[in-house]
């Protein structure tokens, strides 16, 4: 299949318009995208964002939030990267309290090769701050502060490889490695490139990771990075909302059989008729 670029569309709103027209269902799209409404009959569902309303609400809460996620994680013995939360001072003192600062800079003493300072929420990888000194750490509080709730801290360690599993309830549906270009982040949007993984125990152990951080907070449809670090394997965030507008572009069909997957759990048990994924 050939994805439609000149609309302007996202692959994720492509790849529902056409399951949608496939089966019967009536779709109508509003804020640019970001809302999708899906009507069959009586029967009614929703897509925000990319997230395309399989998860509950608490796993979908508990996936938005990279601490929440690291202290589930880490409760359950699952390894994952520290997320540690600081509240936005403006929040005001007594939700916040005092010495806020101070515990920043203690986690940079603690950390000599540095930290990651991020907003608590995902952002795709922007505003994303590698920090070594203090004043690097002010800086960098404050700008991820000027449009966020909250900020997590992590410590920056040396990644070796970083893979994405795209998982729906216990299959895996999409496997790929992120190869970095010249920036020291893995995110798509700042020119990593997805290739596909073989069959083969780096990808045995990435799934089996991710299923088992998916398990632990109870959500559905993910997108789950792991990371190696030091020759070990945790995990770094769950995405409640499973965006594949990279991939896409390499592997339309995989990327379209995925949400097709999905769509067909969302719509498949309320509702009758031939409602079976595309092959």
């Amino acid at each position: 299949m050939a994805n439609d670029s000149a609309s302007g569309e996202r692959i994720f709103v492509q790849a529902i318009r056409r399951y949608c027209a496939e089966h019967g269902i009536a779709v109508d799209v509003r804020a640019g995208g970001w809302l999708i409404a899906m009507r069959r009959g009586n029967e009614r569902r929703f897509a925000f964002g990319y997230d395309i309303g399989l998860n509950s609400a608490i796993a979908h809460r508990l996936a938005n939030d990279k601490s929440a996620t690291a202290e589930v994680l880490t409760l359950e013995r699952v390894p994952c990267i520290p997320h540690h939360l600081f509240l936005n001072p403006k929040l005001g003192r007594n939700v916040v309290g005092a010495g806020w600062r101070e515990a920043m800079v203690e986690l940079l003493g603690g950390n000599p090769q540095g930290v990651v300072v991020k907003p608590n929420e995902g952002t795709s990888g922007r505003s994303v701050f590698k920090v070594t000194t203090e004043a690097e750490l002010d800086r960098a509080a404050s700008e991820v502060f000027s449009m966020s709730a909250g900020l997590v801290i992590s410590p920056y360690v040396a990644i070796e490889d970083e893979v994405r599993v795209v998982l729906l309830g216990d299959r895996p549906r999409v496997v790929y490695s992120k190869q970095r270009g010249t920036d020291w982040r893995h995110n798509l949007d700042a020119g990593a490139k997805p290739v596909l993984l073989e069959d083969g125990d780096v990808r045995a152990a990435c799934v089996k990771l991710a299923s088992d951080a998916a398990k632990t907070i109870g959500i559905v449809f993910a997108s789950i990075d792991v990371v190696r670090v030091n020759g070990e394997w945790k995990v770094l965030e769950i995405n409640s909302g499973v965006m594949m507008e990279a991939l896409g572009k390499l592997h339309p069909d995989l990327v379209q059989a995925t949400y097709d997957a999905a769509l067909y759990r969302v719509f498949g048990e309320s509702m009758s008729g031939d409602l079976s994924p595309s092959p």
